[in-house]
């Protein structure tokens, strides 16, 4: 067997398309679009370029023929925030063959202690957690979109290399039509009828303004998250220009108190239910099949990008209220049919709560893996959130 790094054309196509073969016998599989797996690459789009370095290989068996891919990154601003600075590998693709895995591992864990580093994490996206992040051990359906889908087999072929579970990684789902629980509506329905709370959903017209909400309360909510780190105002008024083509104003609220954003609840349509038709291109072919296929409303489903209260908020029935909210706006519009919450992390049992208190069941489960490159040290999972 042959590993080579991607660094040409010809290779890059060998990378993007190693699944075709991988997946070609699982009808749940979604193509991901290659434009975003290239920016992952692309030292011009992906910013962690400029304290981190990412390389790719692609592992050829004895005939020629591609087995294997894989990818490795260091990020220096957050190598050390660990008891052992960790870098990480992700986007691997591997036949049902543990030697063929062992090669691509190795492959990384070298490269990345040449770069100091004494452990791994895995698999994980040379960029933020939202995308391309954990290995699916359970709920094999249809993927998100930039949500990772596997084999089975992964799961095996990652244990048995010595890779220890950090952390898990929870997408809960829950019928558009359900209704909350009743003692927890009725905590909601306190808050929501206190004249110092509104709710509100986005307008495009006012974009700007809810990015700058987005980012007050995503800071206070969110930084203290391990590995999370704070948004600029400019990124925030960048996501949200980013997502606009494909937002639906009737499923990004927020929640006021006084004049103080306090909470928001952020879901897209699941555009994965079109990019399924697209073979993995958005070149002018893709985009007018993306069009007619949204013109169609072929997304039946919605899925969560964010929800966040201010902690001075939070356990004051505000959750259940702001779901509610929303809730009372979606549901008539008969629009969608389920909404699946992604990426909730098992060291954040207040978003499994709240989770959980609206109705949500887990309905598909990722691992963030580590790899400890000394095994006498000892493995320490992640921190929970207090």
């Amino acid at each position: 067997m042959q590993i080579i790094e991607v660094n040409t054309k010809r290779l890059q196509r060998d990378f993007l398309e190693l699944p075709l073969k991988i997946y070609k016998d699982d009808p749940n599989w979604i193509r991901p679009l290659d434009d975003d797996i290239e920016s992952v690459f692309d030292p011009d789009r992906n910013k962690l370029f400029r304290n981190g370095e990412a390389i790719r290989w692609i592992l050829k068996d004895d005939s020629g023929e591609t087995i294997g891919r894989v990818a490795a990154f260091t990020n220096n601003k957050t190598a050390s925030s660990f008891d052992q600075p960790t870098g990480g590998m992700g986007f691997f693709e591997c036949v049902n063959d543990k030697k063929a895995a062992s090669i691509l591992f190795d492959q990384c864990r070298n490269w990345v202690e040449k770069r100091k580093m004494e452990a791994m994490d895995g698999p994980i996206n040379f960029g933020e957690r939202d995308k391309w992040w954990g290995l699916l051990v359970d709920g094999f359906f249809e993927p998100n979109y930039c949500v990772p889908y596997n084999p089975h087999y992964y799961k095996t072929i990652f244990e048995s290399y010595g890779f220890k579970t950090y952390f898990n990684q929870y997408t809960y789902s829950i019928p558009i039509q359900s209704q909350l629980p009743e003692n927890y509506a009725q905590k909601a329905e306190r808050i929501a009828n206190d004249p110092s709370y509104h709710f509100e959903h986005i307008k495009k017209s006012q974009l700007e303004k809810y990015a700058e909400d987005f980012w007050y309360i995503y800071n206070k909510a969110w930084v203290k998250h391990a590995g999370i780190k704070e948004m600029s105002k400019a990124q925030a008024i960048s996501l949200m220009k980013k997502i606009k083509p494909i937002l639906d104003e009737d499923i990004i609220w927020f929640a006021y108190h006084d004049k103080e954003a306090v909470g928001f609840f952020i879901m897209l349509p699941e555009i994965n239910q079109i990019i399924k038709y697209l073979n993995g291109k958005l070149d002018w072919i893709g985009k007018i099949k993306f069009l007619w296929y949204k013109y169609r409303g072929v997304c039946r489903k919605t899925f969560g990008v964010a929800f966040g209260i201010i902690p001075a908020f939070q356990g004051k029935g505000l959750e259940g209220a702001l779901v509610m909210a929303t809730a009372r706006k979606v549901q008539p519009l008969n629009r969608y049919d389920v909404l699946e919450m992604n990426w909730i992390g098992d060291f954040n049992p207040t978003m499994m709560r709240i989770a959980e208190s609206i109705g949500a069941k887990i309905a598909k489960t990722h691992i963030t893996y580590r790899k400890l490159f000394d095994e006498t040290k000892p493995f320490k999972r992640a921190p929970v959130i207090k």
